[in-house]
């Protein structure tokens, strides 16, 4: 599950955000809420959350303040001005997204899906296993373990994987791995080797395989390339 918080001095928005993640069963958790900006920034550094709503207007600090505080955390921000001034701002300063109040679930979940870099299949136990891959995708991944998170038996789940997904669950797994590994050699400047170890490759002719078979080239050229 992707933990997240909810920041708005306005119930109404707090309550419709939570509304519409538990009704469409998305796999986020909400593990706080704040209405104001102190209690905002004091949730975010306990909670460590990856995805926070963040409104612009709140007492004590607004959400400006603190997303320029903040280091780790995607963040979807939600205002009543729709200002063209804010989302220029807010994009700068790292947002992920901005969205206008009032808040229409479609233009949320495509928001969502943005931040978090994936998108949601309308199926449960494969959102499960989605949401599980972003996370552990550098650890061992075993067919039994996503098997035993979603109550589905092994081969059920690989079947429900590949109808919404169109590809294999393991297949998956290396796409994440690569476009990881990617991020890491281009934006954290970290060699071949580094970046093929952060992302769950031991053996680098592994790692050598599967970015060609993904990118269709290896990682030295691709890098000369961008």
């Amino acid at each position: 599950m992707i933990k997240a918080v909810i920041c708005d001095d306005e119930k109404a928005a707090l309550n419709i955000i939570r509304h519409f993640i538990e009704t469409k069963k998305l796999p986020i958790e909400i593990v706080g809420t704040a209405e104001n900006g102190r209690d905002a920034w004091n949730l975010i550094q306990c909670r460590k959350p990856e995805l926070v709503f963040m409104d612009i207007h709140m007492p004590y600090m607004n959400g400006f303040e603190i997303i320029s505080r903040m280091k780790d955390s995607k963040v979807i921000i939600i205002t009543a001005y729709d200002s063209f001034e804010y989302a220029q701002r807010a994009l700068r300063l790292g947002a992920s997204d901005i969205l206008s109040k009032p808040i229409e679930f479609e233009q949320l979940e495509q928001a969502i899906q943005r931040a978090i870099g994936w998108s949601f299949t309308g199926n449960e136990a494969v959102d499960t296993v989605l949401a599980y891959i972003q996370e552990h995708y550098q650890e061992r991944m075993e067919l039994e373990t996503l098997a035993d998170l979603t109550f589905c038996t092994s081969s059920h789940l690989s079947r429900l994987f590949k109808k919404h997904m169109g590809m294999t669950i393991i297949f998956y797994v290396h796409k994440i791995r690569i476009e990881k590994s990617i991020h890491m050699m281009e934006k954290k400047k970290l060699a071949i080797k580094e970046a093929a170890e952060a992302v769950g490759y031991q053996n680098l002719n592994h790692f050598y395989k599967y970015f060609h078979i993904h990118t269709g080239v290896t990682p030295a050229v691709y890098l000369k390339r961008g």
